[in-house]
């Protein structure tokens, strides 16, 4: 039978199938060492990516309470008054739909000119 002279077979002292099976036991040594290897490689990259989501949803953050800070009404009123001399709208220049014809007849202010010298 040539099976039972595979596991009979020697060489140089050694059956031929322990030799095989010591070949075996030595690439799944290795190949779960490169594996564990890998693994460890990739949880480091895992764990910057979490860093960079991190730091991302700080910045995220700040960016959103800048944005409420310039959204701020008061705020809004006081640099518009300050920087551009707007106020808020007096009573008296509201008007209802009805009255509206009659306002876009209205002319408007002529501008007043400069003083000449």
């Amino acid at each position: 039978m040539i099976v039972s002279e595979i596991f009979n077979r020697r060489f140089r002292g050694f059956r031929v199938i322990d030799l095989v099976a010591l070949t075996v036991l030595l690439v799944l040594a290795l190949a779960s060492y490169a594996f564990k290897t890998f693994a460890e490689g990739m949880g480091a990259d895992t764990a910057s990516v979490e860093q960079q989501i991190g730091q991302e949803d700080r910045r995220i953050r700040l960016l959103k309470a800048e944005i409420a800070h310039l959204d701020d009404p008061d705020r809004i009123e006081r640099l518009s008054g300050q920087y551009l001399n707007m106020r808020a709208a007096d009573p008296k220049q509201e008007t209802t739909p009805e009255a509206l014809p009659q306002v876009a007849l209205k002319p408007a202010d002529p501008a007043p000119k400069a003083p000449q010298t």
